[in-house]
């Protein structure tokens, strides 16, 4: 093959959508990034671990629901392991929410924003917002006297602000479809671009201490 010919087919290689792609996603999420060697020594506050354990219960509420999913929802009635694993479901929610809102707020309150980080603090809040939609699904989703009267007080409100004609809060097979696919796959995705830009930006700073600067 000739330089000229060579020279023509790294050109078409080139313009390839996925030679384009490979190379836009090595630029945005360089390997250094995504697995970095180092972390910077602020990284040692407590407040950081608080995001690890959400992932955690994140995971263990995907895997205990997706045996409730396999099971039917009327199986932690009749059965003493489908008690065991609701219950291991529910705490993970309990847990996922109280680890949550703690990261959520402590990342408040040290501008997590900031550095060209909003798009990172919004994928988080979105993601809190997502959660609270599916751990409602997930109430009206027990088929027992709960989930029965949530369903029948929530139908009004939702109903009040127009969202019922698509939301139908007394439809058990909706509000299920709701909690074990759309919702959870809405959070999933949104956790991992949340991942994908902390690794991208990097952890937030601590504020400068200006108290510092006025002494010296």
């Amino acid at each position: 093959m000739s330089t000229l010919d060579a020279s023509e087919t790294q050109a078409e290689i080139d313009q390839q959508w996925t030679t384009r792609s490979r190379r836009a996603l090595a630029k945005t999420f360089p390997y250094e990034k995504l697995l970095p060697d180092t972390q910077p020594s602020y990284l040692a506050s407590w407040i950081y671990v608080f995001g690890a354990l959400t992932i955690g219960a994140l995971t263990m509420i995907i895997l205990s629901g997706a045996i409730l999913s396999i099971e039917g929802p009327t199986w932690w009635h009749t059965s003493s392991v489908g008690l065991f694993v609701n219950s291991i479901h529910l705490w993970s929610v309990e847990l996922f929410f109280f680890f949550m809102v703690i990261h959520l707020w402590g990342k408040y309150f040290m501008g997590a924003w900031r550095g060209k980080r909003a798009m990172t603090w919004m994928s988080g809040a979105i993601t809190f917002a997502i959660s609270i939609a599916a751990g409602f699904t997930g109430y009206v989703s027990q088929t027992n006297f709960d989930s029965q009267w949530i369903a029948t007080q929530a139908k009004d409100g939702i109903n009040s602000t127009g969202a019922g004609a698509f939301f139908n809060v007394l439809n058990f097979g909706q509000m299920l479809m709701w909690h074990i696919v759309l919702l959870p796959a809405a959070v999933i995705v949104l956790v991992g671009i949340h991942i994908l830009m902390v690794r991208r930006r990097g952890i937030v700073p601590p504020y400068a201490d200006d108290s510092k600067e006025v002494a010296s």
